[in-house]
């Protein structure tokens, strides 16, 4: 099979995988319909995909380095429509549990073993390119899930089973019968099922700026549309959502040309000026604010701090890649769901804009004590301006 060729079924199966991932957020308030935790509803389904999610990256990162490349992505095709398909038969609360916790198995599948298998078939001179494609795909899925939702239910109205639904549920068979068929380059080791993350050493920066980043996407995918829905404009939820994930991939470009110090750096600006923005517009009932905050948090999640922590994290750890691009999304998950579970507690004592304003508050405090601390590790901080010297 040419390179070209399997590159692309590999990141059309990393596409689809997170593409599943938030194709049902549009329809979150329709599922917690039925349950009387109002904003907490909502925050255990989004922990619950985290739920499944976590224990897989912890326990089974380095499952593909025992069975291969290829059995965790068709796993995980396979839980994605199988998730999907649960929302479609019994669509509710409940469902949406199950199918959040089925697709964080998945995703944690899909992302350590993909990414080592990106590198694998184009080669270790090609790292961080194969870094490139992994997270714009991801990027791309994550977003474009939701957005093909919103779009559908625009054309169709309300329904369970919007056109996006049937086109996943098209593309996972298509797609698991071509990863068959994709080389094998890698060779199985007589190692343990159970293997734990690896945390490549002088990456925890990147790891940190991760979770701060993801952080600001877990607070726009669940709590920013409950504040959305108050003021009747659930309606731009979808496009929220995308913005809040595909401007980063429209980044990624030139976070490529920057070397990892300067593209994070850039990223513990953008994380919080984002956010805060987005408040600013939650404050003020102002879409456009709403939108322009998205997409400056974006920049930074899926844009120059996700490239620049994936590069970094398989560079560093070129025999257990697997394993380290488990570690860095336990950083990342972690970030992305801590904050947004307590966000919902909050909501339902004290309001959604009050939970808001609160993470806004840590999350500006949080990102000075990881640059802080970043910029005072010798290595780091003679990194970033060695880098800042040659631009």
């Amino acid at each position: 099979m040419p390179k070209s060729f399997a590159v692309t079924v590999l990141l059309l199966c990393l596409f689809t995988v997170t593409f599943a991932v938030n194709l049902q957020a549009p329809l979150y308030s329709a599922y917690v319909a039925e349950s009387t935790m109002g904003a907490t509803a909502v925050t255990v389904a989004f922990a619950a995909y985290v739920a499944g999610l976590m224990p897989t990256l912890v326990f089974l990162g380095g499952l593909s380095d025992r069975i291969g490349r290829r059995i965790p992505i068709i796993m995980a095709l396979v839980f994605g429509g199988i998730g999907t398909l649960a929302l479609v038969v019994a669509p509710g609360w409940i469902s949406l549990v199950l199918a959040r916790c089925l697709l964080g198995v998945g995703t944690g599948l899909a992302t350590t073993a993909g990414t080592a298998y990106m590198a694998e078939i184009m080669g270790e001179q090609q790292v961080k390119r194969a870094a490139l494609i992994v997270t714009s795909s991801t990027t791309l899925g994550f977003g474009g899930g939701a957005l093909a939702t919103g779009i559908s239910l625009s054309l169709q109205g309300q329904t369970f089973f919007p056109s996006s639904f049937a086109l996943l549920f098209v593309a996972v068979p298509l797609l698991a019968l071509l990863v068959i068929r994709l080389p094998r380059c890698d060779e199985p080791r007589a190692v343990s099922l159970l293997r734990l993350p690896v945390f490549p050493s002088s990456t925890w920066p990147y790891g940190a700026a991760m979770g701060v980043a993801w952080s600001t996407t877990g607070m726009t995918i669940a709590i920013v549309p409950l504040e959305l829905q108050i003021h009747d404009l659930g309606n731009w939820t979808g496009l929220v959502i995308f913005l809040a994930i595909f401007i980063g991939f429209l980044c990624q470009p030139l976070a490529k040309r920057l070397s990892n110090p300067i593209a994070l750096g850039l990223g513990f600006f953008l994380t919080p000026f984002g956010y805060l923005v987005l408040l600013a517009g939650s404050w003020s009932h102002s879409i456009l604010l709403v939108l322009v905050g998205a997409a400056f948090t974006s920049a930074s999640s899926y844009g120059f701090t996700y490239l620049a922590a994936l590069s970094e994290f398989s560079m560093r750890s070129s025999e257990e890649r697997a394993r380290a691009s488990a570690g860095l999304f336990v950083y990342a998950y972690v970030g992305f769901s801590i904050p947004v579970i307590a966000s919902g507690v909050l909501a339902d004592r004290y309001g959604v804009l009050q939970a808001m304003a609160i993470f806004g508050g840590a999350l500006l405090i949080s990102t000075l004590v990881v640059f802080w601390a970043w910029h005072k590790s010798p290595e780091d901080s003679n990194k970033l301006t060695a880098s800042v010297d040659t631009l």
